[in-house]
């Protein structure tokens, strides 16, 4: 059997954040023919549900770039690797002497999520804010009132290029931290960045599904730095024509972009799922 791993933004999902009406057509179509799906992504699961409503992921979700596993039949996460806030004290502090605000995405003690941030600084961290809290239903809360008990699941900022990079090259020698970035609004020289534990990896999350759902074989689909550790692990990796340069050189084919539906008609004419 095989496990069909998707990355969202960039990959299965178009350029407005939306699984188009022939992608979700093809899912149908993998249903019927009994081919098994889910995804591997860097949202939260808040996130990742407003898009996937009505298209029948079942099987347990990726999130944070493995940070987590979402399991939607018993509404609950299976494996996580989470921080304590000592452990990203250090990083906070780095973000702030960088004059970035930080958003601390959490676990709270009760299974409910929550992200604090620091002083917003500019309209952008305004807008950011504002999706976490209106479109992604996450209550937001000032850095100074996150309770002891929170458990970190990623810290995530945008910044200037070189204060970035400067939080970036802090983290490198932290054995337990990892980071993954990249550009967020390319005329204005703004970098994001996530950073989150070592363990918490896409392919980390990838190999634990493959062994513990007992499938032979992983096919993942990705554009992004934080697809490659997937890419490692899987049988057969696909990158869309959109991808980045170093995730198109380790793919086994790049197909079509994901504003074309190329993951789409890859899985059609793959698995003789009809028309293309």
């Amino acid at each position: 059997m095989t496990l069909v791993v998707f990355d969202l933004d960039g990959t299965l999902l178009n350029g407005e954040s939306r699984l188009s009406e022939y992608t979700a057509e093809t899912l149908i179509l993998m249903q019927s023919a009994g081919i098994a799906y889910t995804i591997a992504t860097g949202r939260t699961l808040q996130a990742a549900l407003s898009p996937l409503d009505g298209h029948r992921f079942a099987l347990p979700h990726i999130l944070k770039n493995g940070v987590i596993i979402w399991c939607p039949d018993q509404e609950t996460y299976s494996h996580s690797h989470l921080l304590t806030q000592q452990e990203v004290s250090h990083v906070l502090t780095a973000m702030t002497d960088q004059e970035i605000t930080p958003f601390v995405f959490t676990l709270e003690s009760d299974g409910r999520h929550a992200v604090y941030h620091g002083t917003l600084k500019n309209e952008i961290e305004g807008r950011m804010a504002q999706l976490f809290e209106d479109e992604r239903k996450l209550p937001l809360e000032p850095l100074s009132a996150m309770p002891d008990s929170s458990s970190v699941i990623c810290l995530s900022a945008m910044g200037p290029d070189e204060s970035v990079q400067a939080v970036i090259d802090g983290v490198a020698s932290e054995p337990g931290l990892v980071s993954y970035t990249g550009t967020a609004i390319q005329n204005q020289k703004l970098r994001w960045m996530d950073i989150h534990h070592s363990n918490g990896s896409k392919g980390d999350g990838v190999t634990t599904l493959r062994e513990e759902l007992g499938f032979d074989k992983v096919m993942v689909f990705g554009d992004g730095e934080n697809d490659l550790s997937m890419f490692e692990v899987a049988d057969e990796s696909y990158a869309p024509a959109n991808g980045q340069a170093a995730v198109k050189s380790k793919a086994t084919e790049i197909i079509g972009h994901h504003n074309e539906d190329g993951v789409a008609r890859f899985l059609r004419k793959r698995f003789s799922l009809g028309h293309l």
